[in-house]
């Protein structure tokens, strides 16, 4: 079966400006701009941050020069161990390469040939006054989230007992009241309408529209505001999904899953993900049909696959019949 979701439409960001980067984490990253404003298009295409230890030295070989060159407390200690003029050919050589920016740690203030060599280049300079390890964190983490690949499709996110299940289906299907009676249960809400998915290695994560926030439209009512009704408790800003469950229409005549031996998965953006396909009739309790199938899946992380458990119990009873008939 078929979802009626398009899980096709994947977008992925190839750059991001110098500038770019400051404007959305000046204030967060405590960054400045110390040199080369007029550089500051200057495009950054790889998430992966590079400390230019060896590279200072003259090695050269293997040198990732995409990536933000940090000059972390080794790289400035080396160059203030050197002369003037020794620092200037070392800065020199670095500089040869299209390297799309320098970040130095720390406070602390960038020698003057590399201020002379960077303009010479083009290349912009900024600093924080965050230690080398906690900048390179934050932006690395900042920019691995705008380079990964996203989607953005019309469904509902909830955290079921640390699970996440992520509601498709028709509109007018359900999957708001569904995501509704959950929350009132005690579960939390992600996201509902507009879902954006985001692929971090091998996991997916789901999150809301920042304009939407955690406001609900439910039919006859209208719009809710789940945070003010529910309080805190009853959202998060994120979720991994680990489980997509569609809802569909009954329909007599298609064939369901009624033992659990044969798992379904579907395929975003290239990662396998565990699909359950529901269907829904007048009278149907989604809701606790939800809550089985996140403690089901937390079984099958520890280890325990009911139904496969429950298939070889009935094997073995039934070989043990014919063996004893066998016997007789």
């Amino acid at each position: 079966m078929n979802p009626s979701t398009d899980f096709s439409l994947v977008t992925q960001k190839q750059s991001i400006s110098v500038k770019e980067l400051l404007e959305k984490n000046a204030k967060e990253f405590e960054l400045r701009l110390l040199s080369g404003k007029r550089y500051a298009d200057r495009p950054i295409t790889t998430h992966e941050i590079h400390f230019p230890g060896l590279a200072l030295t003259g090695f050269l070989y293997h040198f990732h020069y995409n990536k933000i060159q940090c000059l972390a407390d080794m790289e400035w200690h080396y160059l203030n161990s050197l002369s003037p003029r020794e620092r200037r050919t070392c800065i020199k050589k670095l500089l040869a390469h299209p390297i799309p920016a320098i970040l130095v740690t720390s406070s602390r203030a960038p020698h003057p040939e590399l201020l002379e060599g960077a303009r010479a280049s083009g290349v912009p300079i900024f600093g924080t006054p965050l230690i080398s390890p906690e900048a390179s964190h934050r932006i690395t983490d900042f920019l691995e989230d705008y380079f990964a690949p996203k989607m953005t499709l019309h469904a509902s996110l909830v955290d079921v007992y640390g699970i996440g299940l992520l509601y498709i289906g028709k509109s007018g299907i359900g999957k708001s009241e569904c995501a509704l009676d959950l929350i009132e249960r005690g579960h939390r809400l992600v996201a509902d309408d507009i879902i954006t998915l985001t692929k971090r290695g091998n996991t997916l994560v789901g999150q809301g529209s920042p304009l939407l926030g955690h406001h609900m439209e439910i039919r006859g009512i209208g719009i809710i505001n789940i945070q003010s009704l529910f309080g805190i408790r009853a959202i998060r800003l994120d979720k991994k999904v680990e489980v997509v469950i569609e809802l569909v229409a009954w329909n007599p005549k298609d064939n369901y899953d009624r033992t659990g031996l044969s798992e379904t998965v579907i395929d975003i953006m290239g990662l396998k993900v565990d699909k359950v396909t529901i269907p829904i009739f007048p009278g149907k309790n989604i809701t606790v049909i939800s809550e089985v199938i996140a403690m089901n899946m937390l079984l099958k992380y520890n280890g325990v696959n009911t139904a496969k458990e429950f298939n070889q119990q009935l094997i073995t009873t039934l070989q043990n019949k014919r063996t004893a008939r066998s016997k007789e």
